[in-house]
């Protein structure tokens, strides 16, 4: 995990991280995370910044797009690519958020988070990431997977 500390959500934890990591708690920055951590939605920039800027005027996008980017280069934030030309953010897993995958229907673009793995399933993600660990001599911290497809609604319109 960078700059190190536990993963978790919190505002004390947040601090603690920023600091760890060489970097100043401010109010922008403080924001953002409290409002990927109220929602179960994936964000994107722009989305974070119309939800920031009701609560804190001052804030503008450039200064939410640099907070992104540090936030996932500190691991806390993890930016996803659903392949509408927009990358979406949410917060990394944590005590309260469950590691997930994501199934993503082309057509619609709904956004289904994956949380019920089986014990097969696990296992299997078990081998695979041991797998390619050994065979590129390669040290696996984390991984994110999505699966494309069409959903249900999308197919019976069909």
């Amino acid at each position: 995990m960078p700059c190190g500390g536990r993963r978790g959500g919190g505002e004390a934890n947040w601090h603690n991280r920023f600091k760890g990591c060489g970097y100043r708690w401010t109010m922008p920055r403080r924001v953002i995370m409290d409002v990927l951590n109220k929602t179960s939605k994936h964000l994107s920039a722009e989305d974070i910044f119309l939800k920031v800027h009701g609560v804190y005027e001052n804030i503008g996008l450039t200064t939410v797009y640099r907070t992104l980017e540090i936030l996932v280069e500190m691991g806390m934030v993890t930016k996803c690519d659903f392949g509408d030309g927009r990358a979406r953010y949410e917060l990394s897993v944590s005590a309260e958020k469950k590691h997930h995958h994501h199934l993503v229907c082309t057509s619609c673009k709904r956004v289904i988070e994956y949380t019920e793995f089986i014990d097969e399933e696990v296992e299997f993600f078990k081998r695979m990431e041991k797998g390619l660990s050994k065979k590129y001599n390669f040290i696996i911290k984390d991984h994110t997977l999505q699966f494309c497809g069409i959903c249900e609604n999308c197919r019976n319109k069909s």
